[in-house]
């Protein structure tokens, strides 16, 4: 049939035809499908209709090994444009999910009828009707048009048309086989000649062909047929023909009875030839068979998975046998999850409910073969041994058949692959089958998937508490929770844990998370009895080839949490596409995680058993020294991006350079930074401990440029001090006096001034006289650091030679920074015209240079400035400005600093709707983010807000708090600006005593540091 006969109502209908070239009909005009990777998706979604088909299969479909990086958008623009063509299209391809479903009725599909005529053909042969089965048989015939797509369709496509291929022979061979049965012959040799051509190899056929000859009167060319066959096997293969097509031989050859021609009977049908009839069907009186392994009585989680086996379980049969498939890592409950479900669905199948152990990842044991399982599954369902037969193809054949006439669930437990799994599947609609395995089986058509990842924490405790106790989880809440993050989520390792403990009665939670604390014996630990997580991971291991094993170790050194294929390259010495086909076959394996596209990371224990597995031919320092030349050099083109007129400094790339990531716009370095943080941290220190001095010191520059935009000054300090020693043990003494200037600045965001000083002082002794641009830095800093202890004089006179500097070197951008210092020196000290003048031309640079976060440090103290001069609506232009650049995940103290100042000249100017609310989100966020130096300074800002808000109370609690921060630091300045409040809030709360001592107090630090009268009005 090629196009679509009309509805009911008299409206034409869509239907297609697959079975051959793709055609669509509405009616009599066949419709126009679009491109060929609309035509291909189409083809996809048809192949399975009434099932979720996910976007990675239309993607492999459409694109074979090759998907374009915009594949996931340009699948939803296919399905979109067919849509529009097909009438009716939105509701015939639905979204479902993470993918798409195609919706057909049952006369819209040539498949969907070629199923329903070959199921109608087995229940006429199992009745006795062969005569009716050979119409049935003859009208799936009729719909075979040739391969799908006409074997266009490219590798996806071109496998399930394969598997089409064997259902079209299979008919045709039991089309054959009845017809000599209900005694044709002559008119099937044509027929049988032309099958034969298109599949020579296929010795069934030419079976049928000898036999449909000799009972037409040509016992000579029967026998001619079979010498051609054998010769061409023995050419093509090397092999000889089978057993059977070598007895029917003999057969013809002594004329045996058993080939005589056939007089039209009642045939039993072609399964009864295999098995007598009170086989076929399931016994009344014998209870169904049940194989299915205990229920796990604390079953915990996976609700979603549960509910998706459940719903596919219980619908409507749809024209061919339910395949789940659920694969996951080594030990996350897939065959708990499997198991749980049978049992659920158990009622929905009276006519057995079967389970099989393949042995695919089994300790010791090597996988089953199809042919012993077949032959358990046969015994299970009443077959007797005798009437078993030898070969897999004939036992295949008596599964589908005995399978064909009942309700079974089978559930076929840790697969190897699919070619042990397809000769298990039943062959009725009426059957389930859920299969678990490590790697999920693409190749297996038909099949739904379904992930398994790890437990949530709150389903990790609740196992625990299930399986240990509530007395014993209860009386341990930290330990608990401990506990099951040491787990990581893996079903297998929490209830090994909990074993132990049952066994161990006298052992507290807290005992044995203290012997999983040491990360060298945590494998060990996770062993009760025949079970490990170690062993569990070693099967999953010992299957991959030698080149996987070695990736898989390699990887394994991988410091981050996320790795992409650009690192991932780096380490492996591959180029991008062949790491990412590691990762991929990794991530197939289970032994990799994938969170977001493109992202891989370890879960904790595999990367545990990774690292326990490494051998001594792993080129561990190389690989190591390629990933830390990688991270040297992309973090060289996201600082170029993130902070642009930066001094180069180091080498340029080598010809040979590692390919990397899409840097190119601030969010994206930003975001790349973000993702590797920890990464770089951690390659920073295995870099310095490796002995690559030269690209550890190389690479701590430029992390330090971000973990100062993120104000992280803890581990600024930490990479400084690393970045100091490998430059020593270097004896590079340019790069030492960088790293040594470097280590002073996080002294000075850390309150340790004096240290910092002295750091400075002696980079700038270890710079040589020509070396301006590193002179000028170490002034730069030394007068930073001088002016916090208020040693005024000495900054300016720092930070003024170091400006001269940078003008003569051309480093506008460490212009920009020293102008900014000196605006601050200027401003303590009371001299804010000036202050102003450095800070506005600091600024003017900064835009110039696109400097966005140096811009906003300027534009702070230009508008302190004006709040110096009296200049308060000058001051709140500024703040705009600031306030419109800010963003509180860059330099969040810096940041809150803005609000405060927001907040204070907003109140000065009589705007007072959002004082509190910017006040009380400067000092939240200079809290939570912020170091000491910004928390004193916040501190003494919003006291004055308040102050003035007539709240001396909390004026006095955050005034000294300052004091209390800024005298631990010898912060000066913010000591004499937080007695001077506290002296304020002390005369409103009407304690004069207390105002007068904290006044003297601010007085003596003001006329010590040379501030002048302006300079000290709060």
């Amino acid at each position: 049939m090629d196009s679509a006969a009309p509805s009911a109502s008299g409206r034409p209908v869509v239907r297609f035809n697959i079975l051959g070239s793709l055609e669509g009909w509405h009616g009599e005009r066949r419709l126009r499908l679009g491109s060929p990777t609309q035509e291909r998706v189409l083809v996809t979604l048809l192949l399975e209709p009434g099932r979720m088909v996910p976007l990675p299969r239309l993607v492999a479909a459409a694109w074979d090994e090759a998907p374009p990086q915009t594949a996931g958008h340009q699948i939803r623009k296919c399905v979109a444009a067919l849509r529009t063509r097909i009438p009716d299209g939105a509701s015939m391809i639905v979204t479902d999910g993470a993918g798409y479903r195609a919706m057909l009725g049952e006369h819209q599909l040539d498949l969907h009828e070629f199923t329903q005529w070959a199921r109608q053909a087995r229940q006429a042969v199992t009745a006795g009707h062969a005569a009716e089965a050979v119409g049935h048989l003859r009208a799936c015939l009729d719909l075979w048009r040739g391969p799908v797509m006409a074997g266009a369709g490219g590798t996806v496509i071109t496998a399930a048309s394969a598997a089409l291929e064997e259902r079209h022979m299979a008919v045709a061979e039991q089309y054959f086989e009845l017809q000599l049965e209900l005694g044709q012959s002559t008119e099937l040799v044509g027929p049988l000649r032309e099958l034969i051509i298109a599949h020579p190899l296929r010795e069934t056929l030419r079976g049928r062909l000898m036999l449909a000859l000799y009972r037409a009167g040509r016992q000579a060319e029967a026998l001619e047929e079979f010498g051609r066959v054998r010769a061409l096997l023995v050419e093509e293969l090397g092999i000889d023909p089978g057993a059977e097509l070598t007895r029917l031989y003999e057969a013809i050859l002594r004329d045996s009875p058993e080939v005589a021609p056939r007089v039209p009977q009642s045939v039993a049908d072609r399964a009864a030839l295999l098995a007598p009839a009170a086989y076929l069907q399931p016994s009344a009186s014998e209870p169904a068979p049940c194989t299915l392994p205990y229920d796990l009585p604390d079953f915990t989680g996976r609700e979603p998975e549960l509910a998706r086996i459940l719903q596919v379980g219980r619908a409507p049969a749809g024209g061919s046998t339910r395949i789940v498939g659920v694969d996951g890592m080594g030990g996350s409950g897939k065959s708990a999850l499997a198991v749980h479900a049978a049992h659920l669905l158990a009622a929905d199948y009276p006519d057995g409910q079967l389970f099989v152990d393949l042995r695919g990842f089994s300790p010791g044991e090597k996988a089953q073969e199809p042919s012993a399982v077949l032959h358990s599954l046969l015994r299970a369902v009443g077959i007797p041994d005798d009437r078993i037969p030898d070969d897999l193809e004939r036992r295949t054949t008596l599964w589908r058949t005995v399978s064909a006439q009942r309700r079974l669930l089978l559930l076929l437990d840790n697969a190897a692959d699919a070619a042990q799994v397809r000769p298990l599947l039943p062959a009725a609609e009426d059957c389930l089958a859920i299969l678990t395995g490590r790697v999920r089986m693409l190749d297996l058509d038909g099949a739904e998937w379904l992930s398994l990842g790890l437990l949530s924490p709150d389903d990790s405790a609740t196992l625990l508490t299930r399986t240990l106790g509530a007395d014993r989880t209860t009386a341990e809440p930290e330990a608990t929770a401990r506990l099951a993050g040491l787990c990581g989520g893996l079903p297998l390792a929490l209830r090994i844990t909990t074993a132990r403990l049952r066994n161990r009665p006298r052992w507290t939670v807290q005992y044995l998370v203290d012997r999983l604390a040491d990360e060298t014996r945590r494998l060990r630990e996770l062993s009760a009895g025949e079970r490990s997580v170690e062993a569990t991971l070693r099967l999953s291991y010992q299957a991959m080839d030698a080149d996987q094993r070695i990736a898989f170790r390699l990887l394994g050194l991988h410091p981050g949490s996320a790795i992409d294929v650009h690192s991932a390259a780096a380490l492996l010495g591959t180029d991008v596409h062949d790491a990412e086909d590691t990762l991929e076959n990794l991530l197939d394996a289970h032994l990799l995680e994938q969170h977001e596209a493109g992202l891989y990371g370890f879960h904790d224990l595999v990367r545990t058993y990774a690292m326990s597995v490494r051998e001594a031919e792993d080129d561990e320092e190389g690989a190591v020294g390629r990933l830390v030349s990688y991270y040297t050099l992309a973090t060289d083109v996201a600082c170029e991006v993130l902070f642009p007129g930066r001094e180069p400094f180091g080498d340029p790339p080598a010809a040979d350079a590692p390919e990397l990531p899409r840097l190119d716009v601030g969010e994206q370095a930003l975001r790349w930074f973000d993702r590797e943080h920890e990464a770089l941290l951690a390659i920073l220190s295995r870099a310095a401990a490796q002995d690559l001095h030269r690209t550890a010191a190389l690479l701590a520059r430029n992390l330090l440029f971000y973990l100062n935009l993120r104000g992280h000054n803890e581990q600024f300090r930490v990479i400084s001090r690393i970045a100091v020693g490998a430059c020593q043990r270097l004896g590079d003494r340019e790069l030492l006096g960088l790293s040594l200037t470097n280590l002073a600045i996080a002294h000075w965001w850390l309150g340790d001034f004096q240290d910092g000083i002295t750091t400075a002082q002696e980079a700038l002794d270890l710079a040589d006289a020509d070396d301006r641009s590193t002179r000028a830095f170490c002034l730069d800093v030394l007068g930073l650091l001088h002016g916090a202890l208020g040693h005024f004089d000495e900054a300016r006179a720092h930070l003024s030679q170091g400006i001269r500097l940078h003008r003569e070197v051309r480093a506008p951008r460490d212009e920009a920074q020293a102008l900014v210092n000196l605006s601050t020196v200027q401003t303590w000290a009371g001299h804010y015209a000036e202050a102003a003048r450095y800070a506005a031309r600091a600024t003017e640079l900064n835009r110039r240079l696109g400097e966005r976060n140096n811009e906003i440090s300027s534009l702070t103290w230009l508008a302190l400035a004006h709040l110096g001069t009296g200049d308060d609506e000058r001051a709140r232009a500024c703040l705009a400005q600031a306030l419109e650049l800010c963003d509180e995940s860059r330099k969040p103290g810096n940041v809150a600093v803005v609000l405060a100042l927001w907040a204070q000249v907003c109140q000065r100017l009589g705007d007072v709707r959002s004082v509190a609310e910017h006040a009380e989100r400067a000092l939240d966020l200079v809290t939570a983010e912020g170091n000491a130096l910004r928390q004193a300074t916040v501190a003494n800002l919003v006291g004055l807000v308040y102050l003035r808000r007539a709240a001396p109370d909390r004026a006095m609690e955050l005034h000294c708090r300052a004091h209390e921060l800024a005298s631990r630091l010898n912060y000066r300045f913010e000591v004499a600006r937080a007695l001077h409040g506290m002296a304020e809030a002390a005369q409103a709360l009407g304690d004069a005593a207390s105002a007068r001592r904290h006044r003297q107090a601010a007085e003596a630090l003001y006329d010590a540091m040379g501030v002048t009268e302006a300079g000290r009005r709060l």
